[in-house]
């Protein structure tokens, strides 16, 4: 009979989109106490931190200096301009640590216009006079861009190098071809140089198969990336190096041969996961569509909303006792209160 029963169950939670490395707690959310940090950012994308120094860059070309309760907006002078294609603009950001503030440096992925050749993302460094920021060096261009799916989120990992993540820029089967740089996790030395131990010869590429992974977090030496789905099927990945994730090949439980399918997966759900961090055994997500800050328990292979109510959010980090995370409702797509988007915290122990 107990036989049975689990054949039963797992007939069920196949039916239902789910598997049991996936199961979705049901149980409803009990708000933790949030604070507001900072109010009135503008499309804000990535968040990063310096002693008790935040840095958040913003969609529309500045870098958002928060310290001491006080708020500087400071302008980002780039070489190209800003795109103005749907999710487009000043992304990923990561200060050049723990090198920064002596270095005054940091690494920006963008995505540009040119009159002549069309719309690209970049990865640059920027530096900074403590006032504003400087486009200083272009470690790599003419990544594939395109009115939607541009990735863009940049990370430096326990190893010292720079993990860049690129959307397929609306070309599905991009992702499968390792002669293209769309639809990929790239990783690079932090002068721009590919490394020696790269899985592809004289490529950037780490992994690929990737329809528009927006996030990316370690856990020890384990790396994990959240990936928009198509419609549904959002996709949280443990990746390896020379993985091949699939997009547009299989999506959600998807399997075939040589392909990895994810850990966890929204099945006709949309979470619109995008920025992403790992701590105490979990991960959390931000997602957009979900509207919630969703956490992820790889040993009980279960995933629940934590915090809800603050419409879209964008990005996390964690610092301390804390979880920080921003809001994204001026994105075109969310429904902004008179100080939206803001930068909150909550405590670790309270989620």
């Amino acid at each position: 009979m107990a036989r049975v029963g689990i054949i039963l169950l797992s007939m069920f939670l196949l039916l239902s989109g789910c598997s049991f490395f996936e199961r979705e707690n049901k149980v409803a959310v009990v708000q933790p106490n949030v604070e507001v940090m900072a109010e009135n950012l503008q499309v804000p994308w990535s968040i990063d931190r310096v002693n008790q120094t935040f840095y958040i860059s913003e969609r529309t070309g500045s870098i958002v200096k928060v310290e001491n309760g006080k708020i500087e907006r400071q302008q980002v002078y780039l070489d190209k301009p800003l795109a103005q294609a749907a999710e487009a603009g000043l992304l990923g950001f990561v200060l050049a640590s723990p090198e920064f503030p002596d270095t005054e440096r940091a690494y920006a992925y963008y995505t540009y216009a040119d009159e002549d050749l069309g719309q690209f993302n970049r990865v640059v460094v920027l530096s900074t006079d403590g006032v504003s920021w400087t486009e200083e060096k272009v470690l790599l261009d003419r990544i594939p861009s395109a009115a939607f799916h541009h990735g863009g989120r940049l990370k430096i990992g326990p190893d010292g190098l720079l993990y860049i993540t690129t959307g397929d820029a609306t070309i599905p089967e991009s992702a499968q071809e390792l002669t293209t740089l769309n639809g990929k996790i790239l990783r690079m030395n932090l002068d721009g140089t590919i490394p020696d131990d790269n899985p592809f010869p004289n490529s950037y590429i780490y992994s690929y198969g990737h329809r528009n992974p927006q996030g990316l977090a370690w856990m020890g030496k384990a790396l994990y990336a959240s990936e928009h789905g198509q419609s549904a099927h959002d996709e949280i990945n443990q990746i390896q190096a020379g993985g091949n994730y699939g997009w547009p090949v299989i999506q959600g439980m998807e399997k075939k041969a040589g392909m990895v399918s994810p850990l966890f997966q929204s099945g006709e759900d949309t979470w619109a996961p995008s920025g992403l961090v790992a701590v105490n055994g979990k991960l959390y997500a931000a997602t957009l569509r979900g509207n919630a800050v969703r956490e992820f328990d790889l040993d009980k292979k279960e995933t629940k909303p934590v915090i809800t109510g603050l419409g879209r959010i964008r990005d996390l980090f964690v610092g301390g006792d804390y979880l920080y995370f921003v809001s994204n409702n001026t994105d075109g797509r969310g429904n902004p209160d008179d100080s939206d988007d803001k930068l909150y915290r909550v405590l670790l122990s309270d989620l």
